[in-house]
C-alpha cells in the first residue's frame, strides 16, 4: 500500500532553515508528482509547493515562493523541501501529498515551529 513517511521537522529561530524528507512507498514514485502541504494551528490545509514527475518546473505558493525548495530523488523514492528564511508563520504540521489511482494519500506530517 501506498505509504509515505515525513521528517526532519524542529524548531528553529526566526531566520534559520530546515530540510524536510517524505520517504515514499507503494507505488512506482518517478511516475507521480509529489507535493508538500502544511497546516498551522487552528487554520486549514494549504498547498505550499508541487514537483512534477520530470522535475522541471515545481511551484510554489506565494508564501513561499524564493525561500522554499522542493526537490525529488527518484533512486531513493524520496522528496524533500528545503526551507529557508524561516519565519513564525511558517510554523506548522508538513505533510507530503500524492495523488495515486485517483486517491489522495497522506503521510503523518512533521512538527515544524518558527520560535526564538
Amino acid at each position: 500500500q501506498v505509504q509515505l513517511v515525513e521528517s526532519g521537522g524542529g524548531l528553529v529561530q526566526p531566520g534559520g532553515s530546515l530540510r524536510l524528507s517524505c520517504a515514499a512507498s507503494g507505488f512506482t514514485f518517478s511516475n507521480y508528482a509529489l507535493r508538500w502541504y502544511r497546516q498551522a494551528p487552528g487554520q486549514e490545509r494549504e498547498w505550499v509547493a508541487r514537483i512534477p514527475t520530470d522535475r522541471s518546473s515545481a511551484t510554489y505558493a506565494d508564501s513561499v515562493k524564493g525561500r522554499f525548495t522542493i526537490s525529488r530523488d527518484n533512486m531513493k523514492n524520496t522528496v524533500y523541501l528545503q526551507m529557508n528564511s524561516l519565519q513564525p508563520d511558517d510554523t506548522g504540521v508538513y505533510f507530503c501529498n500524492v495523488m495515486y489511482k485517483w486517491s489522495d494519500y497522506w503521510g503523518q506530517g512533521t512538527q515544524v515551529t518558527v520560535s526564538s
